[in-house]
């Protein structure tokens, strides 16, 4: 028994060591796709191929190599889906945190005019339009930001009206002025009018 026992943390160490390989390989090319992924939906097209050609890689020299053992033992499957399933999480953190690219906020609400103002004065582009709702009068506020600024101008059109209705969507293209800012379109103080219908 005791050459045995004296065998076991032997034989423990490469199932140890290869379930952590899988992990940590698993974790690498899947955080790589994932924001290969995102890279692709922005139009970033050389981020896309390097981030791709880094993710290809890792796969073909590791876990092309080691994904043959996982029906070996189902600590490989497990090691496999825990990475995978990490790799996701990293990937989608690390795009948040970097936060890449532009926003447009909407924002519908009855003190659009005192909402812009906050807005303006914060350092916002701001252009407004004067519609009609429901219930009546309703003005939508067309707010560009940089995506680690929406969650602010969210936060200061709630403290306006805490009510008020948002949409956030991506920008993927848009137009600039001469001097390679926003058009003045957008920037301009007097709002714009356009009938809106809601339903």
């Amino acid at each position: 028994m005791l050459p045995i026992l004296a065998d076991e943390p032997i034989q423990t160490l490469p199932l140890i060591g290869g379930a952590l390989l899988i992990v940590v390989a698993r974790i690498g090319d899947v955080s790589l796709g994932t924001l290969r992924t995102v890279a692709v939906i922005h139009g970033r097209r050389g981020a896309a191929w390097m981030l791709g050609f880094c993710e290809v890689l890792i796969w073909v020299l590791v876990v092309s190599q080691v994904i043959v053992t996982v029906r070996d033992n189902w600590v490989y499957a497990v090691a496999y889906a825990f990475g995978f399933a990490t790799g996701n999480f990293i990937g989608i953190t690390i795009e948040q945190y970097f936060a890449y690219g532009r926003q447009i906020v909407r924002v519908f609400t009855r003190q659009g005019s005192e909402m812009a103002e906050v807005m303006r004065a914060q350092g916002f582009t701001v252009t407004e339009f004067e519609g009609k709702g429901r219930d009546g009068p309703v003005n939508m506020l067309f707010i560009e930001v940089g995506r680690r600024k929406a969650q602010t101008a969210i936060r200061l059109a709630r403290e306006v009206d805490p009510t008020c209705y948002y949409t956030i969507g991506d920008i993927r293209e848009a137009s600039t002025g001469t001097s390679g800012t926003p058009s003045s379109l957008a920037s301009e103080t007097s709002p714009a009018r356009s009938e809106l219908k809601r339903r």
